[in-house]
């Protein structure tokens, strides 16, 4: 430790410790401008210069290291007057209307100025005449506002390695640029932001922070996470993904919502269409990355975990088994409250076990996450509906009313009541129930939402021969998922948008629609629906079967005793989620119309915070249940990044799919994955982590899974496993696995790759090490098993590596032999073991640990040794370093 002294305060501050950082730690504020906490100082602005007793001149703060003894004035007249002339030379090159600048209020600039009091006055004022650059995705760069801090190029080269941004000179001016003056997307920017971010100046600035100001920053930084309904920290699980760690991921998505398997597969995306990536080329697949989460999850950090208050003696009933009550359950229950779910189907889920075709959400994953809430200690009574909820208050203390919209809507249409007329909802339940429809060959239906394509889709799988769907939407505006659309045309089904249903045509029995085309549809001011129709252009699509799919009701009638609003929705107060009647409240779709099962999810925390609060609990239902994460911010440059699309979906074609009710949709494959979540746009503030150390309660997972055995002195390996994963993904493991490894105490450490394909895994694996920095690790070594067939002395010789089973436990080699001598062990004195017991060759040892086969492995030995003991150098006819 060292004692310096700043203006007279006595401070204690490490050895050699920036100077400039003790002052501000210590409330002592000395003027800075190219100073920033995450980046490497460069002292270039001038502004935090100081005196220090014993040393001639001033210095910069920012490179100056504390000394024991050390003495600084930050406020001579020296010293105030040089840093006067340091910021008016600046600002002579700098415009001078303030008022009109985007980061007016928030400039660091602006508060140099009012600090130090300086204008530019004394200097001759310059105009730099450089164009403002509007044409890249994301950013603005606005060089005429530029002092040259440095912090965007230290940003870029130094914190984040991606080296995009350059000084250049132009007609006597220098300025920051890429290298030819390149879009930033053409030069391989990676549009982390992280330059915007440490910007004083406003000269490289965020569009998507300028357009929307009423956001907090936070949410304009992580706009996914804003736009998820349930705010789930979705950079957050992408980046434990991109790490292979999906049990991590999967207690990310679960600190939001109970069901990430469902959302998984069935989720409408909110997210996604505010993905940044989407100013660059296209969104991510952010729900494909959240299933493959989900589905390879064994549950190891939220299982028997996660909170649990004491109970509270107070009971709630919820009154609906959908997405909104069993969430709201859920989290009452962790709140220490007895909760009661009733039911009115044969099993909880709601929609989703009762509206959403079992092709796209399989029955099995709804009751599996269900059961889960089950397990927690809320208890499901199915077969109960429940009409008079202001009852339920004489045995409970609170009631949530999440009984959703299950009755279907028949537009006050010709023909809206004859025979072969279905409504969504009645229709989509039968199905699901496996009973008689009653639908006929020909079908129409009417509406343009995800029901309508589910209606659709469904009646195609049930034997209908030739299906048409029309709606008023124009085809650009239809509500329904584009997803959705395109696999129903492929289906072949006929989609008609912007049509009118004039009437349902027939007598006794349906024989068609007559439609006219739509030249407008809008809504006026008063929210009324306008609809301007294409004169002559009526036409008859026959059919035997309609199915209205235009909307759904509250099935309450007034007589529930609940104030009922529009389509029989229950009113609530829009904070407390309160009901007409004090005890009792709304949630879900029952509250505001029919939406989606995310947006649920979200209403049931919500009525989870309010009953809690309404009981006496403080309303805190947040959790943490995976593991925290350090945040490397280090990126590196990938060529071709603005181009990478995302990851297509592995999808059955339509031929096998659409006379079938089972899942079609496969995610996206093993060797995808962690490529799809490294396509994400990262910010400064949202970086890629490390993971720490996580000791595994299984001794191995299933056998085509990542497998991380525990790491300790009993057994001295972890083996990974990899089914289908490219090469570049086994360095991206080999990276987490030696991030773990440093949280331990392990001294030396070797990882040994296998592959069927030696050859071809060494020429991939070299190329992509050549962009991956983990290899500067000290005490570790990265060596790739060689096996050699070469002619010797009229015979084949073949090279294995091998391994000492005794050493194994102690400190690892790599024990080379040569075909026809007997193999050597290079740490003879630690071993006692028996000769015969004493080596395991490659193929032995496989076969010990797992299957080997055709697939990738890694295997990493690691050393426990209490001495400093260090790997011999290994030469490189017997194997390949990097």
């Amino acid at each position: 430790m060292a004692v310096i002294t700043i203006d007279g305060v006595r401070l204690e501050v490490a050895d050699n410790a920036n100077v400039l950082e003790c002052a501000l730690n210590a409330g002592i504020y000395i003027p800075h401008l190219c100073h920033h906490p995450d980046l490497p100082e460069n002292g270039s602005c001038r502004m935090c210069i100081v005196e220090v007793d014993g040393i001639e001149g001033v210095t910069p703060s920012c490179t100056l290291r504390a000394k024991d003894g050390m003495v600084v004035h930050t406020k001579t007249e020296r010293v105030n007057r040089l840093r006067t002339l340091a910021l008016e030379l600046l600002l002579a090159g700098h415009p001078e209307d303030c008022s009109t600048c985007p980061k007016y209020g928030n400039c660091e600039m602006q508060t140099l100025i009012q600090y130090i009091g300086a204008n530019n006055a004394r200097m001759r004022v310059r105009s730099k005449g450089i164009k403002m650059n509007e044409e890249n995705p994301l950013l603005i760069h606005d060089m005429n506002r530029c002092v040259l801090c440095g912090r965007c190029v230290r940003a870029c080269n130094d914190l984040r390695g991606v080296g995009v941004l350059q000084y250049q000179k132009k007609d006597m001016e220098t300025y920051v640029g890429t290298l030819h003056d390149k879009l930033l997307k053409d030069a391989d920017c990676r549009f982390c932001t992280a330059c915007a971010e440490v910007c004083p100046t406003g000269t490289i600035r965020d569009k998507l922070q300028l357009l929307d100001t009423d956001r907090k920053k936070e949410d304009v930084v992580v706009p996914c996470r804003f736009a998820c309904p349930a705010h789930t920290d979705i950079p957050r699980y992408i980046r434990f993904v991109k790490e292979g760690d999906y049990d991590a991921a999967a207690a990310v998505i679960r600190e939001k919502a109970p069901f990430p398997h469902v959302l998984g597969l069935i989720c409408t995306q909110a997210c996604a269409k505010e993905c940044k990536r989407n100013e660059v080329s296209e969104a991510m697949s952010i729900r494909e990355i959240k299933r493959y989460a989900a589905e390879h999850d064994t549950g190891s950090y939220w299982k028997g975990k996660g909170k649990q208050l004491p109970d509270t003696g107070k009971r709630v009933c919820v009154v609906g088994g959908g997405p909104a009550g069993l969430t709201a359950a859920y989290y009452l229950r962790k709140q220490g409250h007895a909760v009661t779910v009733k039911e009115e189907l044969p099993t909880v889920g709601g929609m989703m076990s009762y509206g959403i075709p079992s092709y796209r959400l399989p029955r099995n994953i709804v009751a599996d996450e269900a059961k889960v809430i089950e397990e927690q200690g809320v208890v499901m009574e199915t077969g109960i509906r429940v009409d008079q909820p202001a009852e339920l208050l004489k045995e409970y203390d609170a009631v949530l009313m999440a009984t959703g919209n299950h009755l279907g809507v028949r537009l006050p249409m010709e023909g809206k009541d004859l025979e072969g007329v279905h409504v969504n909802i009645d229709f989509l339940r039968k199905a699901s129930l496996g009973q008689e429809t009653g639908i006929g060959k020909h079908v129409i239906v009417l509406g343009g939402g995800n029901v309508a394509f589910d209606c659709a889709r469904t009646a195609k799988r049930l034997g209908a021969e030739e299906i048409h769907l029309a709606c008023l939407e124009a085809r650009d505006v239809m509500t329904a998922d584009d997803e959705e659309i395109e696999q129903a045309q492929e289906e072949g089904i006929f989609v008609h948008p912007a049509q009118t249903f004039e009437r349902i045509t027939g007598t006794d029995h349906v024989t068609g629609v007559d439609f006219m085309n739509v030249k407008a549809f809008y809504f006026d001011e008063n929210r009324r629906a306008i609809i301007e129709k294409e004169e002559g252009s009526e036409h008859h699509i026959e059919g035997d079967t309609v199915i209205f799919a235009t909307g759904q009701w509250s099935e309450l009638t007034p007589g529930c005793g609940l104030q009922l609003g529009k389509a029989n929705s229950i009113v609530v107060d829009s904070k407390t989620l309160a009901t007409s009647v004090e005890g009792i409240f709304a949630a879900g779709d029952v509250t505001y119309g029919t939406k989606s099962v995310v947006q649920a999810i979200a209403s049931g925390r919500d009525a989870a915070v309010q009953i809690d609060l309404y009981l006496g609990g403080d309303g805190d239902i947040s959790e943490v249940l995976a593991p925290e994460q350090f945040k490397n911010p280090y990126i590196g440059k990938e060529e071709g990044f603005a181009e990478r699309p995302a990851v297509k979906k592995q999808v059955r074609p339509a031929a096998e799919r659409q006379d079938s009710f089972d899942q079609f949709d496969f995610g996206i494959c093993d060797s995808d994955i962690c490529g799809e979540a490294d396509h994400a746009v990262l910010r400064l503030y949202d970086m890629p982590g490390r993971l720490r150390l996580t000791e595994v309660a299984e001794a191995s997972r299933e056998l085509h899974a990542h497998v991380f055995q525990p790491l300790d002195r009993i057994r001295g390996f972890i083996e990974i496993r990899l089914h289908q994963i490219v090469i570049h993904t086994i360095m991206r493991i080999l990276h987490m696995t030696i991030q773990r490894v440093t949280h331990r105490n392990i001294t030396e450490a070797v990882f040994l790759l296998f592959c069927a394909d030696a050859q071809r895994s060494h020429a991939h694996i070299g190329r992509a090490a050549g962009r991956v920095r983990f290899l500067k690790y000290d005490h570790i070594q990265i060596v790739f098993p060689r096996r050699d067939c070469r002619r010797q002395a009229g015979r084949s010789s073949r090279h294995y590596d091998y391994i000492c089973l005794h050493c194994l436990h102690k400190i690892q080699y790599l024990l080379f032999f040569d075909f026809h001598l007997k193999p050597v062990c290079l740490c003879p004195a630690l071993c006692s073991a028996p000769e015969t017991y004493r080596f395991l060759n490659f193929p032995t040892f496989v076969s010990l640990v797992g299957s080997f086969g055709t697939r990738p492995a890694v295997c990493m030995i690691a050393s426990f040794s209490q001495t400093s003991m260090h790997l011999p150098h290994l030469s490189h006819s017997n194997s390949s370093i990097i």
